[in-house]
C-alpha cells in the first residue's frame, strides 16, 4: 500500500513538474492575432511579435510557414513582421514558429483595386520587388531570343506578328517554370533563371486575360467585366498595356519595346523587344505581308540596335527624328523600375 502511495506521489510531482515547466516556458505572442490586408502582392508591415517572458527574440530565427514574411528588430524585446500579400483574396492562418513554440496569425486579404499610376493596370498585376522585375526581364527576353532563333516550322503557332510574339512571351514570362510548362515550349531544358515570386499566369484575379483593353484607370470589377482580354492586337498593347519611357533608343533595357506606327501599310502598328548580348539588338516578328496570289507568312528577325539606327529604310530607325517610331516603351507591370 505505502509503495503504491509512494509511486502515485512520484507520478504526481512528475506532472506537476511538466505543467509547471510548460507554465513557465516562453509563448509566442503576436499582436493583433489577426488582420486584414489588401490582397495587392506588396510587402506590409504587418504585427508585432514577442516572448512572453520578455526574454530577448532573435529576427532570425523566426520561421514562418503559409506565406513568405521578414522579421527584423522592433525593441529590445520584440520583432516586427513584414508579410507578402497574395494577390488573391482570401482568409490565410500563417502558422510562426520559434525554437518549439508556435503561435498562428490570422489574416484577411481582401480585394483591392488601388491603381496608383492611373494607367489601367491594377496594383496587384505590378511586379512590386526589384528580384520578381529582373526575373521577368530574364524570361521575357529568353523566349524572345528563342523564338527568333527557331527554325519556321517549330515557331510557336501562337506567334503570327509581333502582337503575338509579346503576348507569347509576356504569358509565358509569368508561368511557373516546372516540367509540366517545360513540355509545353519548343526547347527541350530550363534556363537558371528564377521564376517571378509574387504570382504566376494564370493565378490572378484576371485569370487567363492579363491584357487591359478598356481605358481608364483600374476600378473595382474591371478584373471580371471585359476590361482584360487573353487577346491584344499591337496599339492596344502600346497604348494601354504600356508606358512611354523615352525616344531615346539609348534608354532602353532588355525587355523594354520599340512601337512604331506605319500608315502606309495593312497593319498600322509595329513592335519589337529588347534584348541583351554582347550587343542589344531586337527581336520582332515582320507578321504576313499581301504578296499576290496569296498571303506570304510573316518571320522572326534580330537585328542589332547600331544597325538599326541605320537601317536603309528610315522608317525603322528608332530616332527621334523619324516619326514613324513612337519610341521606347515598358510594361506597366515594371512600372516600380528606377528609371
Amino acid at each position: 500500500m505505502k509503495r503504491t502511495i509512494v509511486v502515485l506521489l512520484v507520478v504526481l510531482a512528475a506532472i506537476v513538474a511538466i505543467v509547471l515547466s510548460r507554465g513557465l516556458r516562453d509563448r509566442i505572442v503576436v499582436s493583433p492575432e489577426s488582420l486584414k490586408l489588401p490582397a495587392d502582392g506588396a510587402t506590409h508591415r504587418a504585427v508585432s511579435v514577442r516572448l512572453s517572458r520578455g526574454t530577448q527574440i532573435d529576427p532570425k530565427e523566426i520561421r514562418a510557414d503559409g506565406l513568405p514574411i521578414r522579421a527584423f528588430p522592433e525593441g529590445e524585446s520584440s520583432i516586427a513582421i513584414e508579410i507578402r500579400a497574395p494577390v488573391n483574396p482570401g482568409r490565410q492562418v500563417l502558422t510562426l514558429s520559434y525554437g518549439k513554440v508556435k503561435a498562428n496569425l490570422e489574416v484577411n486579404f481582401v480585394a483591392d483595386a488601388s491603381d496608383h499610376f492611373g494607367d489601367g493596370t491594377p496594383d496587384f498585376l505590378r511586379l512590386h520587388s526589384a528580384a520578381d522585375r529582373a526575373a521577368f526581364r530574364g524570361w521575357f527576353t529568353f523566349l524572345a531570343d528563342t523564338a527568333a532563333s527557331l527554325a519556321p516550322t517549330s515557331l510557336p503557332s501562337d506567334i503570327d506578328d509581333s502582337a503575338s510574339l509579346l503576348r507569347w512571351c509576356y504569358i509565358n514570362a509569368l508561368h511557373d517554370h516546372n516540367v509540366a510548362w517545360l513540355a509545353t515550349m519548343p526547347m527541350g531544358t530550363l534556363p537558371s533563371i528564377p521564376s517571378p515570386q509574387q504570382y504566376e499566369y494564370p493565378l490572378t484575379p484576371v485569370g487567363t486575360s492579363p491584357f487591359r483593353v478598356a481605358p481608364g484607370p483600374y476600378v473595382n470589377g474591371d478584373a471580371k467585366n471585359g476590361s482584360f482580354k487573353q487577346f491584344a492586337d499591337a496599339e492596344t498593347l502600346w497604348r494601354l498595356n504600356t508606358f512611354l519611357l523615352s525616344r531615346d533608343v539609348r534608354a532602353a533595357r532588355p525587355g523594354d519595346l520599340l512601337f512604331y506606327r506605319k500608315l502606309e501599310q495593312d497593319s498600322k502598328y509595329h513592335s519589337m523587344i529588347v534584348i541583351g548580348g554582347q550587343h542589344s539588338s531586337a527581336v520582332y516578328d515582320t507578321g504576313p505581308t499581301r504578296a499576290w496570289p496569296m498571303e506570304k507568312p510573316g518571320e522572326m528577325r534580330r537585328v542589332v540596335l547600331d544597325d538599326l539606327m541605320h537601317y536603309p529604310d528610315p522608317a525603322w530607325r528608332p530616332i527621334p527624328e523619324n516619326s514613324n517610331f513612337l519610341g521606347v516603351y515598358r510594361w506597366n507591370i515594371l512600372r516600380e523600375d528606377p528609371q
